[in-house]
Formats: structure tokens, sequence, C-alpha cells
């Protein structure tokens, strides 16, 4: 786990507003950092890997093949997970009564 994902997952894993979070959940042929399963939403924190090589071709494809399963995604930056992690939390619950 990465720092960002432990700050974030200390966050989720209390339940806020009664929601459950499962860390690195397989859906399908992925393995996804967060997931909400009453929101059927995905959360993935992209570290600076993620701007490397074909990483942002792999994540496009890899969140269309999400969504056509029926899934939403949200992606936040490491460092903003770092930095602003209240707004983070807020965005995810704000998705999650969507």
């Amino acid at each position: 786990m990465t720092l960002p994902e432990g700050m974030l997952w200390r966050m989720l894993r209390q339940r806020p507003d009664g929601l459950k979070f499962r860390y690195q959940h397989p859906i399908g042929r992925c393995i996804v950092d967060f997931y909400c399963a009453a929101a059927k939403l995905v959360i993935e924190i992209d570290g600076e890997a993620h701007s490397l090589g074909d990483q942002a071709e792999h994540d496009r494809r890899r969140d269309y093949w999400l969504k056509n399963q029926g899934f939403r995604i949200l992606r936040f930056g490491a460092v903003d997970v770092m930095k602003e992690l209240e707004s983070v939390v807020a965005a995810i619950l704000l998705a999650c009564r969507r």
C-alpha cells in the first residue's frame, strides 16, 4: 500500500456515511484500488508511474472496460490525496450519493 492509499484507506475503512469500501478489490480482469459496491464506484489513486510510458493508455483501456461493465470511476492523483485528503473523501462521498 502506498502512502496516499494508506491515508485514504484510513478514512474509508471507517465507513463514512455508512458506506463500505474495499481495498484492492478484484473486478473481472482488474484489481481496483478502492471499491464501493453500494454505489458501484471504483476509486483509483494515480501516482507518478501513471504518467510514464504507455500507462496512460493502459488506464484508458481499463476505465473503458470498467465503464462498459457498469462501474463508475473516480481517479485522483496521489499528490492530491496527500495534500487535500478531506476534499478527496468529500468528492468520493458525493459521487456515492449520486
